[in-house]
C-alpha cells in the first residue's frame, strides 16, 4: 500500500511540506509506504481543453510535472494534495496542476483514497480546502477526513510547528487513511469488489 503526497507550495521545506511530513510519518508508522512529490517553482500552465491527452495515453502535450506525476499514479492507493492558501484559494501552480491531472482521467483515480491539506497564515483555509476536495468528488474517490478541517497555520515553518491542533489534525488524518487502506485491502482479500460504474451520461443544458 502506498500514499502519494503532493506539495503544491513554492517552498520545498515550508509549512505545507511540514503538514504533509506529519501525515506521512503517521502513515509509515502504520506500515504504509509514502512519497512526497514537490511541484517545484517552475510555472505550470493551465489546461487549454485541447483533448490531446485523451488521444495519447493520458499524457499532456505540456511535458512537465503533470506527466511526471501521472507516471506514479498507478502505484498509489491514496493521495494527499497539499497547498498553501493564496487569496483564499489553492496556489496557482497547484490549481493548474490538478486541473490537468484530473481532466478526463477519472478512471485513473476512481476507487482510491483522497485527502487535501492547506496551510495559511490566518484566513482562507476552508475555502481553499473546499476547492481542493472538489476534484475527488467527481472522480468516484473516497475522501478521508480528520478531527478538524485539514489545515495548519503559520507564517513560516517554525510558527506552523506551534499549531499543535493543526499538527494533531495531520496525525489523525494519517491514522484515518491508514485504517481505510487496511480496510480496503481486507475487503479485496475477502473478494469484496469495488463498485462497477455505469457508462457516463453527459447532459448538456443548452441544446
Amino acid at each position: 500500500m502506498k500514499v502519494l503526497l503532493v506539495n503544491g507550495g513554492p517552498h520545498k521545506d515550508g509549512c505545507t511540506n511540514l503538514a504533509l511530513e506529519e501525515v506521512a510519518k503517521t502513515l509509515e508508522e502504520q506500515n504504509i509506504e509514502t512519497e512526497i512529490f514537490w511541484l517545484g517553482v517552475k510555472p505550470i500552465g493551465g489546461c487549454i481543453g485541447c483533448n490531446q491527452c485523451l488521444k495519447t495515453n493520458n499524457r499532456c502535450f505540456m511535458d512537465d510535472k503533470v506527466n511526471e506525476f501521472l507516471d506514479k499514479v498507478d502505484e498509489a492507493d491514496g493521495f494527499v494534495f497539499g497547498s498553501p492558501v493564496h487569496f483564499a484559494a489553492a496556489a496557482g501552480n497547484m490549481t493548474s496542476f490538478l486541473d490537468r491531472v484530473f481532466y478526463g482521467r477519472g478512471n485513473l483515480f476512481q476507487g482510491k483514497l483522497y485527502s487535501s491539506v492547506v496551510s495559511c497564515r490566518r484566513g482562507g483555509a476552508t475555502a481553499a480546502f473546499d476547492q481542493l476536495n472538489k476534484y475527488a468528488l467527481i472522480s468516484n474517490m473516497y475522501i478521508v477526513g480528520s478531527s478538524y478541517w485539514n489545515q495548519i497555520h503559520g507564517n513560516n515553518k517554525e510558527e506552523a510547528k506551534q499549531d499543535l491542533e493543526g499538527m494533531q489534525t495531520m496525525r489523525n488524518l494519517g491514522k484515518n487513511m491508514a485504517y481505510m487502506l487496511k480496510c480496503m485491502e481486507l475487503a479485496k482479500n475477502q473478494n469484496i469488489e469495488k463498485p462497477e460504474y455505469e457508462k457516463p451520461i453527459k447532459t448538456n443544458f443548452i441544446r
